[in-house]
């Protein structure tokens, strides 16, 4: 799942040498702080396509967007267990990502996913973790526990922030209570909604923005994390000596591929499969990697990837942690998970 800055990214593809005179357009629908900048202006300086790029916080939001009828977009980067629906909901179409060039880069282990087995409507992008992350320096010791963050002692009391999305956090309960996910019994989700309620007085804010920020300025000392961006906050915070930790703990972290998909009202259907085999490119997705700080299932990437990127611990799970795949909930649990999350932030 995971956050750009329009301002800084609108002036890089106004250098674009093509983007001045080129008809040619895309329009990328993405998470926040998600797109290289770099890996955006060697697009353009390519194909003479010019870019414009607007974001989302969530799959629920992206979701809601297109269901309300949301046209122009031509490229759209949602999680796996989103894909049945928007393959469901007709919210998409084929485009047969084997048949570009540059799918031949794609790691097995990602072709013919449980999400889309037959390749027809999507490539991957990045892949990573959700877990949660914390300032060491201020907790004074290793967060072993998810239960350390729905139960946060004194020294976090007040200072939790929680992603502002239900799918994320409800699947971190389900760990820690040793459920499953996507549950359709109402006593075990029953259990979840008290632990969050019981949580929710330490929290200090429900959003999908902004961890990185809270945690370096201090006004949270645990927060929801992705794996990419608490690389991004650990880098950040140790110019000022603010450790920003990424936690996995024994319960095990979630585990989510993003993807490249066209909606069915895309207007640039061949400018978005320009795109999606550009990304497919080694040294793109490379760019696209050093920028966000997560994962892409791409093989020879590795070649343009910095230094931080090969050795970050957030990116380089030990090998004993336990990574769970989420996946798109049917209707009787989706319908739980909505409930207890409207009762959470009441």
């Amino acid at each position: 799942m995971r956050l750009l800055v329009a301002s800084a990214v609108a002036g890089l593809l106004a250098l674009s040498p093509n983007a001045a005179w080129s008809e040619e357009k895309l329009f990328l629908y993405n998470w926040t702080d998600y797109t290289s900048p770099e890996a955006i202006k060697k697009f353009e300086a390519e194909t003479g396509i010019k870019v414009t790029i607007d974001t989302y916080d969530s799959n629920e939001t992206l979701l809601a967007k297109l269901k309300a009828g949301a046209t122009g977009y031509d490229v759209i980067i949602p999680s796996h267990n989103f894909v049945p629906i928007l393959i469901d909901e007709k919210l998409v179409q084929k485009y047969d990502a084997k048949a570009l060039p540059n799918f031949a880069n794609v790691e097995d282990r990602w072709k013919n996913p449980e999400w889309d087995k037959n390749q027809e409507y999507t490539a991957p992008f990045h892949w990573g973790t959700t877990s949660v992350a914390y300032r060491e320096d201020l907790y004074g010791k290793k967060l072993e526990s998810l239960g350390e963050f729905f139960k946060p002692g004194d020294k976090a009391a007040g200072r939790v922030s929680v992603f502002k999305t239900p799918e994320e956090v409800v699947n971190l309960a389900h760990l820690y209570l040793g459920q499953k996910f996507c549950n359709p019994d109402p006593a075990e989700m029953q259990k979840v909604q008290d632990l969050l309620l019981a949580q929710k007085p330490a929290v200090n804010t429900y959003s999908s923005e902004g961890m990185n920020d809270r945690l370096i300025n201090g006004d949270s000392v645990i927060s929801t994390q992705w794996n990419g961006y608490a690389l991004k906050g650990r880098t950040e915070g140790a110019k000022s000596g603010k450790i920003v930790t990424y936690a996995y703990p024994k319960e095990g972290v979630i585990g989510w591929m993003d993807n490249m998909m066209i909606p069915a009202t895309a207007g640039n259907v061949e400018n978005a499969k320009k795109f999606i085999n550009f990304m497919m490119a080694p040294e793109n997705m490379a760019l696209q990697a050093n920028f966000t700080g997560y994962a892409a299932g791409i093989k020879g990437m590795e070649a343009g990837l910095n230094e931080e990127m090969r050795t970050a611990p957030e990116i380089n799970a030990p090998a004993d942690v336990k990574i769970v795949f989420s996946w798109a909930c049917d209707a009787p649990s989706q319908k739980l998970i909505d409930k207890v999350w409207t009762n959470i932030l009441k």
